[in-house]
């Protein structure tokens, strides 16, 4: 996958993707946590190259939060 994040409109359709390991959803999710994502003169809103739009980063960091809760779980995202 080349831009795997452009597939994806919000962090949590990585974080409940059913098919993702845990270590591509992380990767991704950081992708979008970067500063290389946030959008000039936005710092809060990150948009990685490829997506449609941008979203929070407040939105990024509860998705990584809720995939590190189920990885402690071990229950799958709802």
């Amino acid at each position: 996958m080349s831009q795997p994040f452009s597939r994806f409109s919000h962090p949590f359709d990585v974080a409940r993707h059913p098919s993702l390991e845990p270590e591509v959803k992380r990767a991704i999710l950081a992708s979008w946590a970067s500063d290389r994502s946030a959008v000039e003169d936005h710092p809060a809103l990150r948009k990685p190259p490829g997506a449609n739009r941008a979203v929070p980063i407040d939105d990024v960091l509860e998705a990584m939060r809720a995939l590190d809760e189920d990885a402690g779980a071990g229950t799958p995202l709802q």
